[in-house]
């Protein structure tokens, strides 16, 4: 056992109630034999108080997996619960997963609950709310819970099994007592024969035998998921700290070489930006697949990238983003966090203001982290703040919600957009990411240079890290110390209001400018469509639209325009050929009845939001650019 697992071990202990726990610096694995004595000593201090003591002689849950039939999609799951002699147990099982702040209802996916003793004799089971079962557990010392998992959802956040491989998250796999304590939970899969391998960030149980796992706690269970099957996996070394990257899916088309370097580049990045890796270990698991899609854990993160990604830049430059942004939460969420987002309650949402700073301010450094080990160029960099910021600009409902109420109302806006949404909500991932640059330039200009975001961040880890968490106000008041300025007008403009954000701070310190506007003036309805069985359908129309003027409806079902039949390239046809303020004819059905409108169009904003260098740039303002976002 490493100095740090001790470390970590003696920590929890001595605590007695459920929160998500990790020291806020690790040491350097150089120093590691030095600590491991002082640590060991602390372990036997922490053992002999009271609840640490009590800590110690609780019983584990122990879980054992089987995929019988992988084409099936089912995970069994035999469960076995102390009773500590109650006459009934209650389990529970989460209804959302933190890093996805939605409810999920994971229960939805599970089937056949049955309880017996060990001894086979079965045990009355009954379901008290959507998420919790009762057992009957007798005068026994144990009872075990059987169920089944369906698991068939394309996602980082939950299980999904194949003929050849299984990704198992722990919110939607595992019922655990209902009970805010620090205990155990073991799991040991048995896999199916042709399938010789299982990964996660849970440390071996104790006896060596293969794919036989402990979680000190159910945080960390949920934190850490499982690939079983036969992946391919790609291993280097930073500081001495093992990583991975394990491929699922076809890997003949994707780079495995450049990707693994790549990645490597990005963890020392984010070891320069932070100063030391927080884990002992870390895992990027990537499946290959058609989709894009991430989520981070502690000491690991699950990404989705199309398998033919490598062969484009574009694709690929997302992938290394979208890599960069899930790694960085290692420290930014996962440790650094804000104060509502531990202890989980894992049966309500956990509401914040701050996911901002969570998602937006990590959206961000994917940008820096990617450029400053030379992994992109500063033309892309530009690219990348470029389409965030159009992004909010030409999004209407910047002007109606404010950046705190879209990371307050994450739970019902973000996971579930609907044909208003672009009117009437804005991203915290997108406005978020842009204040967390507007920040970062203020802070820059303010200190000439000396002091950074990332200077605002560290401080920030430092002292919040761990087990303390921050709020709104600390956050805000590091950030005023680091800038030696009061930034509270900053903020509040920023995050409590719907006011334009203010770009002057970002273009005159690093000698930029937005290129004069260019394009616009075609005609445009202002729909947006979907084919639906052949049929031309309005998906959305925006706000102050001509389609909205129109009396269009999202529904309708468009069938010609000016008599031509609205298939879809005959919409984009016909509106391209007329003039912006000319009137076009539409026939629509809406419920089945026709419906006969007209739509005087208007013309499509010209661009206003591309970032370039200024003509006059001083070479002191071209100098800050490259640091900033790397060599021209």
């Amino acid at each position: 056992m490493s100095a740090v697992s001790l470390g970590c071990l003696a920590y929890r202990a001595v605590r007695g109630q459920l929160v998500a726990m990790t020291f806020s610096k690790i040491e350097p694995a150089s120093l590691l034999p030095r600590r491991a004595a002082r640590l060991a000593v602390a372990l036997l201090f922490a053992t002999f108080t009271p609840r640490a003591a009590h800590a110690q002689v609780l019983e584990p849950i122990r879980y054992t997996l089987r995929i019988p039939t992988p084409r099936t999609h089912y995970i069994d799951v035999e469960a076995s619960y102390p009773t500590a002699g109650r006459s009934t147990v209650e389990l529970m099982m989460a209804v959302w997963t933190p890093g996805s702040y939605l409810v999920r209802e994971f229960a939805r996916n599970v089937e056949t609950v049955r309880a017996a003793t060990p001894a086979g004799a079965p045990l009355a089971v009954e379901k008290t709310r959507k998420n919790r079962w009762r057992v009957r557990s007798g005068a026994g010392d144990r009872v075990i819970v059987t169920y089944r998992v369906y698991a068939h959802e394309r996602a980082g956040r939950l299980d999904w099994v194949e003929d050849d491989f299984a990704l198992i998250n722990g919110a939607p796999t595992f019922i655990t007592l209902a009970e805010r304590v620090h205990r155990p939970h073991e799991v040991t899969l048995e896999l199916p024969a042709a399938w010789r391998r299982s990964v996660t960030s849970l440390a071996p149980a104790a006896g060596g035998r293969a794919h036989h796992y402990l979680a000190p706690d159910f945080d960390a269970l949920v934190d850490s998921p499982i690939l079983a099957g036969n992946p391919s996996v790609r291993e280097f070394s930073v500081d001495g700290i093992p990583h991975r990257l394990v491929n699922v899916g076809d890997t003949t088309v994707w780079d495995v070489a450049r990707s693994v370097a790549d990645v490597e580049k990005i963890v020392r990045g984010g070891r320069a930006l932070w100063g030391s890796l927080p884990y002992t270990t870390y895992t990027f698991f990537n499946f290959l697949t058609d989709s894009y899609d991430g989520i981070e854990h502690k000491s690991s993160t699950v990404l989705f990238a199309d398998r033919f990604s490598t062969r484009s830049e574009s694709a690929y430059h997302q992938w290394l983003d979208l890599a960069a942004h899930e790694y960085t939460h290692a420290w930014n969420v996962k440790r650094l966090r804000p104060v509502e987002l531990g202890p989980f309650d894992y049966e309500n949402e956990n509401y914040t203001r701050s996911l901002w700073i969570a998602e937006g301010v990590t959206d961000y450094y994917s940008w820096l982290l990617v450029r400053r080990t030379g992994l992109g160029t500063l033309q892309q960099g530009l690219a990348d703040v470029s389409d965030a910021i159009r992004t909010l600009q030409t999004t209407p409902g910047r002007l109606v919600q404010s950046l705190e109420m879209a990371s307050y109302d994450a739970w019902i806006k973000q996971y579930r957009p609907d044909e208003s949404s672009v009117n009437t909500s804005i991203s915290y991932y997108t406005k978020g990411s842009i204040v967390g640059l507007l920040l970062d330039a203020r802070i820059r200009r303010l200190t000439s240079g000396a002091r950074s975001l990332d200077d605002v961040m560290r401080l920030a880890y430092s002292r919040y890290s761990g087990e303390h968490g921050y709020t709104p106000a600390q956050f805000q008041a590091t950030a005023s110390e680091v800038a030696g300025t009061d930034l509270r007008d900053f903020f509040h403009r920023a995050l409590e209001t719907t006011e334009e954000l203010d770009y002057d701070d970002l273009l005159d310190w690093f000698g930029l400018r937005f290129l004069p506007p260019s394009g616009g003036g075609a005609p445009t309805l202002g729909v947006g469509t979907r084919l639906l069985d052949g049929r031309v359908v309005v998906a959305s129309l925006r706000r102050g639209s001509p389609a909205e003027a129109s009396g269009l409806d999202v529904g309708d079902e468009l069938l010609t325009i000016d008599d031509v039949p609205a298939n879809a390239g005959g919409l984009d046809a016909v509106v391209r050929r007329a003039r912006a303020g000319s009137t076009v004819a539409l026939l629509v059905s809406r419920q089945g009845e026709l419906h006969r409108l007209t739509s005087t169009l208007g013309t499509t904003s010209p661009d206003r939001w591309t970032l370039t260098t200024r003509p006059d740039a001083t070479p002191e303002q071209l100098t800050r650019l490259e640091a900033w976002l790397g060599a021209r």
